[in-house]
């Protein structure tokens, strides 16, 4: 909270008060790297100013950037630009006891997803086999292996550069005989290569989610365990965001002709737009 006051603050004192309602709940920082998501609406010059003032009165803060697009492409990444400070966009992040090598130009890391990647970490138990399907660097998979003992965790993205830095973590944190990086498409590796042996399976990508769902429980073995669906719900006022991302996985399940399941829980991780969520659905199925 105190961090958020500040960020506040210094938002108010640079931009004044109607523009830093728009800017300070925007500002992530990552390591030593602070990132600004330009809202619409503000060029991105006149956020130099306040990544100098962040610099400044923040000193573990060494580098601020904008990211001035949305999440896009195969690999997931944002248009960034340097404001101030170092022009590095590596760093160090530290979460959950866990440390990770990222580079925030070039592959996905949102520290907003914290608590959702310690979430999941506590309910894998000692010994269960765990299919992550879009793993980016490395967090889910590796904070669960250091949190929960799990004996295998399949860590799978098709970013090269995010597998690197993923095989480089796993390093970093001990975990080498639990976590083990694959670098290629998901959906052509899961329900194929891995096929019939997974406990629990993550899908953190809710652009593919449903798309990819037939092959993710057929990685179950037995066709029963749990999966964790990641979707972009837009609701309507007065609409649960919720109960709209279980009736769209219970479409998809009785497309696919699964008929045995369970709702164990449905979460709104956070807003991403206007009346759009990102929710997680945990399902049981079998």
């Amino acid at each position: 909270m105190a961090k958020k006051r500040l960020l506040r603050e210094i938002a108010a004192e640079v931009l004044g008060p109607e523009k830093a309602r728009q800017v300070w709940s925007r500002i992530d920082i990552i390591g030593d790297i602070a990132v600004i998501k330009k809202p619409f609406g503000l060029d991105i010059e006149e956020l130099k100013p306040l990544a100098e003032v962040l610099l400044r009165k923040i000193p573990y803060i060494k580098s601020v950037w904008a990211a001035s697009g949305p999440v896009e492409g195969e690999y997931r990444i944002r248009t960034y630009t340097h404001l101030a400070g170092e022009k590095r966009s590596i760093t160090l992040y530290k979460e959950h006891g866990c440390i990770f090598k990222v580079d925030i130009t070039r592959v996905y890391i949102s520290p907003r997803l914290s608590t959702e990647h310690r979430r999941v970490a506590e309910q894998v138990r000692p010994g269960e086999i765990v299919v992550n399907m879009y793993a980016g660097v490395g967090l889910f998979s590796i904070i669960m292996a250091k949190i929960s003992k799990p004996k295998r965790v399949y860590s799978i993205d098709i970013n090269p550069y995010a597998y690197r830095l993923m095989v480089e973590n796993i390093r970093l944190n001990r975990v080498e005989n639990i976590v083990i990086p694959i670098l290629g498409d998901a959906g052509e590796i899961v329900g194929t290569r891995i096929r019939d042996e997974a406990d629990r399976v993550l899908m953190p990508l809710p652009e593919l989610a449903l798309a990819h769902l037939p092959n993710a429980v057929k990685a179950l073995r037995d066709e029963r365990g749990i999966i964790h669906v990641y979707l972009h719900v837009f609701a309507e006022k007065e609409v649960d965001p919720r109960e709209k991302a279980k009736k769209l996985l219970e479409q998809r399940l009785q497309e696919i002709g699964v008929t045995r399941y369970e709702f164990m829980l449905a979460r709104i991780v956070r807003t991403v737009g206007p009346r759009k969520s990102q929710v997680v659905v945990d399902v049981r199925i079998g």
